[in-house]
């Protein structure tokens, strides 16, 4: 997916400098990605540590990592039911197709009219095999997944869900089709929460803590608003011109509120080793960060230039600059 923050290529840089520090051997430590997002990092360690905790306080990245992290084992038949979905006859008075295709009079383009009833179909046969126990729990949200992955790739959008386009784009004229979000297939067990990150913080343990919570004012509630309304598909009234149903508001997005929750986070961590991710532009500057984490133990910084975050090419959004700066503060806590 095209995701604000994705560490997908800043991944392996991520892995190098969390083993100078942690060690080559990963085996019998326990990795909690707090902020997971997409769950990229996660995916990098789960085939290195004992277990992975991961969470988000959005509910479509809890599914993506119930998929990507906790599933571990083979799922028999997945590919039927895959096919299944994708042969699936359209019909139009679904959730998705009437609050967010421009043909059912919405005024909303999200996706074309033939991409929103598939999307419906497909959602509420997920739901049914739920309801009827013809699927598990690993089957259920590795198909959610599916599906997830799947919208996002024909999105009437500029990458995120904050607006639609006016014109369907190449890309959304596409008919959507469900490929399988195959998970890495290990012996261990791993863990996946939806939770606020400064609550999970004071019920978990382990060796590595990873922290990527967002850098700027801009809510991941209503940046990807539309992806956690397929997730939940629960019914609801959507909200103004882009169809916004109530949605989580990060602190670590609040000026006023970031410092003290930041704080509070690393306070109440029971990780010797603690990495976050953040660049330079974020609410928290280079020495603010620092001032907080070396109270606690011996803090270190290293960074590494990168290409910044751009938004679909068919919007020609223009950027301050094409590169910028990640760093990686690095605690190790005295416990």
């Amino acid at each position: 997916m095209n995701y604000i923050g994705s560490k997908l290529k800043l991944s392996s840089w991520l892995q190098q400098e969390i083993k100078k520090v942690a060690g080559d051997d990963l085996s019998q430590k326990v990795f909690c990605d707090m902020f997971a997002g997409t769950g990229i990092v996660g995916r990098v360690f789960k085939k290195e540590v004992k277990q992975v905790i991961s969470n988000d306080l959005e509910f479509y990245s809890y599914v993506l990592n119930k998929n990507y992290i906790q599933n571990h084992k083979n799922i028999t038949d997945k590919l039927v039911f895959i096919d299944k979905l994708n042969n699936l006859p359209l019909i139009d008075d679904g959730f998705i197709f009437k609050n967010y295709c421009m043909g059912s009079g919405s005024g909303r383009q999200y996706f074309s009219d033939e991409n929103g009833e598939k999307i419906d179909n497909v959602r509420a046969k997920i739901k049914q095999w739920q309801d009827d126990k013809k699927i598990n729990s690993n089957l259920y949200y590795f198909l959610l997944t599916s599906l997830l992955e799947a919208a996002d790739k024909v999105a009437n959008t500029a990458s995120v869900y904050g607006a639609y386009l006016k014109h369907l784009k190449k890309s959304a004229q596409k008919t959507m089709v469900l490929c399988s979000a195959e998970f890495l297939v290990n012996d261990n067990s791993h863990q996946v929460f939806n939770e606020d990150s400064n609550d999970l913080i004071k019920k978990i343990t382990g060796d590595i803590l990873y922290l990527d919570p967002p850098y700027n004012h801009r809510q991941y509630g209503a940046n990807y608003h539309l992806l956690n309304t397929i997730a939940k598909y629960d019914d609801f009234i959507p909200s103004g011109k882009t169809g916004l149903d109530d949605y989580n508001r990060s602190k670590y997005c609040q000026k006023t509120q970031v410092k003290n929750s930041f704080e509070d986070l690393i306070k109440n961590a029971n990780f010797k080793h603690i990495f976050l991710s953040y660049n330079n532009e974020g609410l928290m500057s280079e020495n603010c960060i620092k001032n907080i984490m070396q109270k606690y133990g011996k803090y270190n910084l290293v960074q590494k230039e990168y290409q910044r975050f751009k938004a679909d090419k068919d919007t020609n959004r223009q950027h301050k600059a094409d590169k910028t700066f990640e760093y990686l503060h690095i605690l190790n806590k005295k416990l």
